[in-house]
């Protein structure tokens, strides 16, 4: 579970990251557009990983939940 929290945990930092270029983006800057692309991709790749993550995870917190 640690691997999953360690994921969720970078995904949030990459997201709070792209916030400066995105508003820089929004004025016009180019080159803030181009960055904020490719962190958006990363995002993607990301989230995607923590999917898998989610589902590779064992049932254990579930079980507790109930």
């Amino acid at each position: 579970m640690a691997n999953f929290s360690e994921q969720w945990d970078q995904l949030k930092v990459l997201v709070e990251s792209l916030e400066v270029d995105v508003k820089k983006s929004l004025r016009g800057n180019k080159s803030a557009g181009v960055r904020a692309r490719k962190g958006l991709r990363l995002v993607k790749n990301s989230a995607a990983s923590l999917i898998r993550a989610s589902l590779e995870q064992p049932d254990e917190a579930a079980d507790g939940a109930e």
